[in-house]
């Protein structure tokens, strides 16, 4: 029995860890959507910015986090032995490559909004600083309890915060964060002639359509694998996130007018607010939050462009992860209640408090990490090399040659 028992524990094990392990190489894979986005919604003289950008945000928030920002959220350092470290598989290991994924992806939904005049390196530092301290700190106090913040929740509400997959934790935080950022940067140069908007047109639809469809099929990576082990996987999570999708998509269709960028970012939309709820929504529950997270999208993405002159966001990323990552923290604790179908186990106010607190520490750690850098460093490139474009005045190529 022994033998067998010991056999078993293996097994699981090992299960454990190639199950979280595809996760992370699914979320890793999502990496390509954000470049891919990005590469297609900005002007061609920026588009080999936006994929450097993405490669090297994603070294150095893995640096970061490895030796920073894990032990933060955690309290766990990997100053051990290798054979330490690789016990159970190395299942300890592989966990935290697929969070770290997670947390790069804080700077790639930053890079969107802040595209087109953004300095290389000021932008990379205060990358390194958002990841390695301001997003393991959120990070821990949801998903590992930090400071006794979601005892209290349950304590006054009945019922922690709940953020399955990253709703407010994730998306939220790296929405949030770029609003702060885009306000310090100010508008690009040439975006309004007096009171009028000057459209700057996607630089590349199938590029930009390419992103989206990397980023939806991840995502279910993202969502499904958030379970961390088998035991916990559930089919439930995919269907959810799958009526989700759907539903972005069919209100960004409607709204935006069949307009290409609405329909291909409705979906990531859907995706965004059902991160939070998806584990404990009945799937038409799911659906409703992706409609409504398309119709958010879409208005205060259109809004934003004709109103807001100030918020010059490139990519929406406002309107897509923050907002819609907002009403994915809230959506949660009203279509995952048992009333409207859901699981339960779950209040409506510590879902808002929770997500109201989310909000606050991303937009404080965001003007003060972006605020500080523009102060020593400066954040904008000058008038000339926005002129010329990120591609030429940073990395002395263009995306294309016609030689």
């Amino acid at each position: 029995m022994t033998a067998t028992n010991s056999a078993v524990e293996m097994l699981i094990a090992n299960s454990n860890t190639f199950f979280i392990l595809l996760g992370a190489i699914m979320v890793f894979a999502m990496h390509a959507g954000f470049a891919f986005l990005e590469v297609g919604t900005v002007r061609s003289k920026n588009q080999v910015n936006a994929l450097v950008k993405i490669m090297t945000d994603f070294a150095i928030s893995a640096l970061v986090y490895f030796f920073i920002g894990y032990q933060i959220a955690y309290g766990i350092n990997f100053f051990e032995s290798a054979a330490t470290l690789s016990e159970q598989s190395g299942y300890a290991l592989v966990k935290f490559f697929f969070l770290m994924t997670f947390a790069a992806a804080i700077p790639a939904i930053i890079s969107g909004g802040v595209a087109e005049r953004a300095r290389f390196y000021p932008m990379l530092i205060s990358a390194a600083v958002i990841v390695g301290v301001a997003y393991p700190f959120l990070e821990g106090l949801i998903w590992n309890g930090n400071y006794g913040f979601q005892d209290w929740l349950e304590t006054q509400f009945g019922a922690p915060f709940h953020d399955f997959a990253g709703s407010i934790v994730v998306h939220g935080f790296g929405g949030w964060v770029a609003l702060a950022a885009i306000i310090l940067l100010g508008t690009r140069n040439g975006r309004f002639r007096g009171d009028k908007l000057v459209a700057f047109a996607p630089s590349n639809i199938p590029f930009l359509a390419l992103g989206a469809w990397i980023l939806c099929i991840g995502w279910f990576g993202f969502n499904v694998m958030s379970a961390q082990t088998l035991d916990g996987i559930s089919g439930l999570v995919a269907v959810n996130s799958l009526m989700a999708m759907v539903g972005g998509i069919i209100a960004a269709m409607i709204l935006g007018k069949n307009d290409p960028g609405f329909i291909h970012n409705g979906p990531l939309a859907g995706l965004v607010a059902v991160c939070a709820g998806s584990d404990i929504m009945h799937p038409i529950g799911a659906l409703a939050t992706g409609l409504v997270a398309g119709a958010l999208f879409t208005w205060l993405f259109t809004l934003i462009q004709q109103k807001f002159q100030h918020i010059d966001d490139v990519l929406g990323v406002w309107p897509l992860h923050g907002i819609c990552g907002a009403w994915g923290g809230i959506a949660a604790g009203i279509f995952g209640l048992e009333s409207l179908g859901g699981l339960g186990n779950v209040s409506f106010l510590s879902q808002l408090v929770g997500s109201a607190i989310g909000i606050s520490i991303a937009l404080i750690s965001g003007f003060v990490v972006y605020g500080t850098v523009k102060a020593v460093s400066g954040l904008r490139l000058s008038e000339e090399e926005e002129y010329n474009g990120a591609d030429l005045s940073i990395h002395k190529i263009g995306s294309v040659s016609n030689d």
